[in-house]
């Protein structure tokens, strides 16, 4: 095993150990692991990263179902169009993209490059998200009302979004459910986990029957990062999360720069 292999699945622990310790944010970083420093094609990276998300996400879900926190209603209602929407653009709008998109000079945009590219502009917008953090944490519980056609709307939306990126859209997916359903933060946060694994885990089912999975390295990958969450968890007792958010937020924008450099470069 050379040291970028390595160094890869050390990634894998650090991503776990984001997720545990800011309660998200971590899966962003799945896809940039996988291809630069495993080399694994950008179709088949955003496949390993739904199932990883999925997984990690689940871990944290069961979590918090223990402790009474997740909706599960709203979770319903969110999830479906999300997960349709996520396992219909990986069974046939991914694979409809053509392999060469279009040419610019000597510049060929090739559907790997459009798809990292796609996916630095997400990780641009969730870092914003993380680094302004100007949500409320207000507790009080209110009435849980639901608007179905703009949460219909926004699972359809999140669901495309995490097809074609196989992140886990949670920037997207708390303040849809804040505004749109009114539940708490602490309920929206952990809602979102158990919505984030339906439909992540959902949408990998439409690449297992396109692509070639190596369920050992998925495997191992998968189980590194979900020891991180536990590593992660333990640390939050110790760490103040919201000034690592922020910082994480920065660290994020950094490689979202630097991945739309490297690919128009």
């Amino acid at each position: 095993m050379d040291l970028i292999t390595i160094l890869g699945y050390i990634g894998a622990l650090l991503i776990g150990l984001v997720l545990g310790l800011i309660g998200g944010g971590g899966s962003i970083l799945t896809v940039p692991v996988l291809v630069y420093l495993l080399g694994i094609n950008p179709v088949l990276a955003t496949a390993y990263s739904l199932f990883v998300v999925g997984s990690a996400s689940l871990v944290g879900a069961i979590r918090n179902m223990q402790k009474g926190l997740v909706d599960f209603r709203t979770a319903i209602v969110f999830a479906i169009p999300a997960f349709i929407a996520v396992y219909v653009s990986r069974k046939y709008l991914i694979p409809a993209i053509p392999e060469e998109i279009a040419q610019f000079g000597e510049f060929l945009l090739t559907k790997n490059i459009a798809i990292m590219i796609f996916f630095a502009v997400i990780m641009l917008l969730a870092s914003i998200s993380m680094i302004r953090n100007k949500r409320k944490e207000s507790e009080e519980e209110q009435s849980i009302k639901y608007n179905y056609p703009l949460i219909i709307l926004e699972g359809l939306l999140v669901g495309v979004v995490t097809g074609i990126v196989g992140a886990g859209g949670g920037f997207l997916i708390i303040p849809a459910l804040v505004l749109l359903a009114r539940l708490p933060m602490k309920k929206a946060v952990a809602t979102s986990l158990l919505i984030i694994a339906i439909k992540s885990l959902i949408g990998f089912l439409g690449d297992v029957q396109n692509l070639a999975i190596d369920w050992f390295f998925l495997g191992t990958f998968t189980l590194l990062s979900v020891v991180g969450i536990f590593v992660g968890i333990y640390l939050n007792q110790f760490i103040d999360g919201k000034k690592l958010k922020k910082g994480f937020g920065w660290f994020v924008l950094l490689m979202g720069i630097y991945i739309i450099l490297k690919e128009l470069g």
